[in-house]
């Protein structure tokens, strides 16, 4: 069975794809998600929490799809024979009520709905259920990697901390299985493509088999598969590819490095040096909107 590096744990912030994206799109949502908790004294951290917790209809659908898929594949691990979809279906309704159930959503607490609709997202997840179960792909799984599901490694406990160029990252996969010599990641995806975005994300995860299962990126094929559009996307990359990637990071780390008053114990620097985004259009969809808009109005 793979196995992961185990890694000593230090305070060093790690780098993400996620952690950066939200750092450059606006460093005071940046500072709220990964400081305000321990290092903002203005507001109560019950109602940070709370923001920070909130989730989305778009976000939750793809909360509770990934958590089925999970659920199914292993499943497989243990027995091989066929799913009872009507019973899965069952369960899989049943999950997603309970999520929706058990959450805060973004959309209700700033007013934009009355209440969730709950039977709307546990009837998408549903479709993109019978998607991907109907899909070549799953089939696939079935007919050619079923009898190497002991080294399938399914959404892993904890973050995918690994290490690239030598630095503190972390790259979650949803599902790495070795077949042959290769090893395949699939990303299931229930929002929009996003090329760069997503391209970025797996060279992530294509570093992490790397690091940790001593292959080089020739030998990892990476399957985007999107529910909505119902079709998938295959992603390689080059050991050069990588090796510029692996450099970025050390960049983008060293940028976030610049947010600190201390590098090793991550102590960040003042709220008022993360600047807000002027951008409106970002403000719309941010958690933390109603602790951060100014009276006054943002133009552009």
């Amino acid at each position: 069975m793979l196995k992961l590096n185990k890694f000593p744990f230090t305070s060093i912030l790690g780098w993400s794809a996620s952690r950066y994206d939200k750092f450059k799109v606006c460093q005071r949502q940046y500072y709220y998600d990964y400081y305000a908790k321990n290092h903002d004294f203005e507001i109560e951290k019950k109602e940070l929490l709370r923001l920070k917790q909130l989730t989305s209809v778009a976000l939750e659908i793809g909360n509770i799809f990934h958590d089925v898929v999970k659920a199914i594949l292993l499943r497989l691990v243990k027995s091989p024979i066929n799913i009872d979809r009507d019973k899965l279906k069952i369960w899989a309704k049943k999950l997603a009520i309970d999520y929706c159930n058990k959450k805060e959503f973004f959309e209700v607490y700033y007013k934009h709905l009355e209440e969730i609709n709950t039977e709307e997202i546990s009837n998408t997840v549903l479709e993109y259920l019978d998607r991907l179960l109907d899909s070549e792909r799953f089939k696939w799984i079935l007919d050619n990697a079923i009898q190497q599901s002991k080294d399938w490694m399914i959404e892993p406990d904890g973050f995918g901390e690994t290490r690239i160029n030598g630095l503190k990252a972390y790259c979650k996969v949803d599902f790495l299985m070795p077949l042959g010599d290769k090893i395949y990641i699939f990303d299931w995806k229930t929002g929009k493509e996003d090329e760069l975005k997503q391209r970025k994300q797996l060279a992530g995860y294509t570093s992490f088999a790397c690091s940790h299962y001593g292959k080089t990126a020739d030998d990892v094929i990476c399957i985007l598969y999107f529910l909505k559009e119902n079709k998938e996307k295959i992603v390689t990359f080059t050991p050069d590819e990588i090796l510029s990637f692996s450099e970025s990071i050390l960049t983008e780390t060293q940028e976030m490095y610049q947010f600190t008053n201390d590098i090793n114990s991550n102590i960040p620097k003042s709220k008022e040096s993360f600047e807000k985004t002027i951008q409106t259009r970002i403000c719309d969809f941010c958690n933390y909107k109603g602790i951060c808009i100014d009276n006054e109005k943002i133009i552009f």
